[in-house]
């Protein structure tokens, strides 16, 4: 990356208003976004997200070499928390370090919107099967994390739920429902019901990540 694209993406709208929003926590500011308007706006960027992925999906297919990319996901989304957890145990307690190997083996939404928000400006084509990558990848390390516990913590009331909870919660939960859905919606759409949808999915995007950074800048101060 040059100097040039490097700072045409520091000074892009949705980092400067990140900065905004950590700058007004640091300066004791009543800036805030309400929880419900929070809660909206990610689970617009999640619908808007998976359903543009499922159009590209359309477009593509789904060759071996898409079904090699979202297996060697979930792979690492596996095995990462496995050998984090371990490192971490030597010194962290078992929740503390289940916790954190979760994280390590997960993926940010967040990251991976701003990521393809970034290619998207300068013409950069990736995969939409990258949208199903992300979603896979999202469920297998809460599993893992959540079975460490329950092998190698102490046994404790809830913690000991069965595995059909355990899977409904990891894969069912509402926003990875809501990506994989919305993924699912976009690979069978017509292209005119593609079309009637993109000054919503499009257009409008860019404002609500800029927003939804905003209040990400508040979390992080």
């Amino acid at each position: 990356m040059d100097l040039h694209s490097l700072l045409d993406n520091l000074l892009s709208p949705p980092i400067l208003f990140f900065a905004l929003g950590f700058i007004a926590v640091l300066l004791r500011s009543d800036l805030a976004v309400p929880p419900t308007v929070t809660k909206l706006l990610s689970l617009y960027l999640l619908m808007a997200i998976g359903f543009k992925g499922g159009i590209a999906i359309r477009a593509s297919g789904l060759p071996f070499d898409v079904l090699m990319v979202l297996g060697a996901g979930i792979a690492m989304a596996t095995l990462v928390p496995l050998y984090t957890f371990f490192v971490l145990r030597t010194r962290l307690n078992v929740y503390d370090a289940a916790a954190i190997a979760a994280c390590y083996g997960s993926v940010s939404a967040v990251t991976f919107i701003a990521a393809t928000s970034f290619l998207e400006e300068r013409g950069i084509p990736f995969g939409g099967h990258m949208v199903a990558a992300m979603a896979l990848m999202e469920s297998p390390a809460i599993v893992v994390g959540v079975l460490l516990v329950r092998l190698l913590g102490p046994a404790a009331g809830d913690e000991r739920r069965g595995v059909r909870g355990l899977l409904h919660e990891a894969f069912l939960n509402g926003p990875v429902l809501l990506l994989m859905g919305s993924l699912v919606i976009g690979a069978v759409v017509s292209d005119a019901g593609a079309a009637s949808m993109k000054p919503f999915t499009g257009d409008l995007f860019k404002g609500v990540l800029t927003l939804f950074l905003l209040e990400m800048g508040i979390v992080a101060a």
